[in-house]
This record gives C-alpha cells, structure tokens and sequence, in this order.
C-alpha cells in the first residue's frame, strides 16, 4: 500500500517502532498512567462496543477493551507493535490492521464504524497537517454519535526533558490541552471533556485539580457532529 503523501520531516518510521516496541514488552503491563487512563475511559465504554484502538502498541489497551464486553479492532503502524498486541490480547480481538492512518481511511480493509476510537501516545508524532488527516480518517470511521478519546504529553511537565532519553529515536511534539482542544474544535468536533492525569506517580496525585495544567499526560473527549465534517 502506498503513502499518499511524503513522508513529512521528523516522522518515526516504522523500523524505529518496530525496534521501540521489541524493548518495550513491559508496556503491557498495568502502571498508574495506564489505570488513569482507564478511569477516564470507563465514563465512555458499555459492553457490546465496537472499539478502534488506534496505535496499539504493546496491546494493553486492546486487552482492557476486550475486558470490558467490547468488540475490538486493533490498529497501529508498527508490525512488532501488531505482533505484540496480538499476543496480549491472545488473538481475541476481532482484527489486528497494519495501516498508517495518514492514508486514505476508505482503502483499509475490515473497517466499520465505531462507538469510541481512542489513541494514546499517537498525535504527537505527527505535524499538524497530518495531525488533522488522522483525526478525519477517524472521523470516516467513527459511528454518529460516537467519541474520539485521545492521551498526548503533556508540554508543561519535566517528562518532556526526560522523554527523549526515555524514547530514543521517536519525534513527538508534545500538546498542551488546550492546543489538543483546538485540534478537536477545528474538525469540527463538540468538547465532551478534557483534563490530564499524572500530575504525580502516587495514589493521592491532584490530578482532578491541576492534571490539565501539569499531568503528564492530556486528554480529550469530543463527539462526532451529526451532519458529519464541515466542508
């Protein structure tokens, strides 16, 4: 399948994923970021979903949908990254896509439409051009009514000094919540909710209060609008 458009400068090319994700199978594993994510999730997921995890890296969250009663379609554009998924989902998902979503969204295979797409650490990779091509494709994919729930870094917190030690070889450009609200606004989306989590890695962190202003991590919820994309 061919790109539709180059490649823009400072995008991770799947061969860094690919060796991103052979060194990171303890992703997998529940931490205090992931089950906060999960909180914030919980308001959006029922039993009978169907779900799009796009980017679905070491597979977690593809295992906590399936948990949770929904019907999941695994995506990302990493194949070690798929591969994962698949084994920690031990194949139940009800397809694992390999697809860069800066393509045309109407070649992917398997594709339905969707009650909640979310993505966790995928924006950010992206320039804002592409940025907006992802969250259109989203947009063909998702069912009236449905919600895009996406985490990004957040730019105000010492993670994104760290980051790059941490990730070596990814760009990302991390978000402040109200630039991620924009990108939500300008496709046309309603703001359902917004905020950040990890303000600290402990149990009583503020997040509620100040996880928008310093959580690692930002959020945001937003319905499809019921007329479709604006022109």
């Amino acid at each position: 399948m061919e790109r539709q458009e180059p490649k823009q400068a400072g995008q991770t090319d799947s061969a860094s994923w690919d060796g991103f994700w052979k060194t990171s199978a303890a992703s997998g594993k529940a931490s205090w970021s992931k089950k906060r994510i999960c909180a914030v999730l919980q308001k959006y997921v029922r039993p009978g979903m169907d779900v799009l995890d796009a980017g679905s890296g070491s597979g977690f969250f593809s295992r906590w949908f399936l948990e949770q009663g929904c019907r999941v379609h695994s995506l990302d554009y990493s194949a070690q990254a798929l591969a994962s998924t698949r084994a920690v989902t031990e194949g139940r998902c009800s397809a694992y896509l390999s697809f860069d979503l800066t393509y045309n969204a109407a070649t992917l295979p398997h594709v339905g439409k969707f009650g909640l797409i979310f993505s966790d650490g995928l924006f950010e990779h992206f320039g804002s051009g592409e940025q907006m091509v992802i969250f259109g494709n989203m947009a063909q994919m998702l069912a009236e009514g449905g919600v895009i729930v996406t985490f990004v870094p957040n730019r105000w917190t010492p993670w994104t000094i760290i980051r790059p030690f941490m990730m070596p070889g990814i760009h990302e450009k991390p978000f402040t919540r109200s630039a991620l609200e924009k990108l939500y606004k300008d496709m046309g989306f309603t703001v359902e909710q917004s905020g950040g989590v990890n303000v600290l890695p402990v149990a009583g962190s503020p997040d509620s209060l100040l996880g928008g202003m310093f959580g690692m991590l930002v959020y945001c919820a937003g319905k499809k609008p019921a007329q479709g994309m604006p022109a």
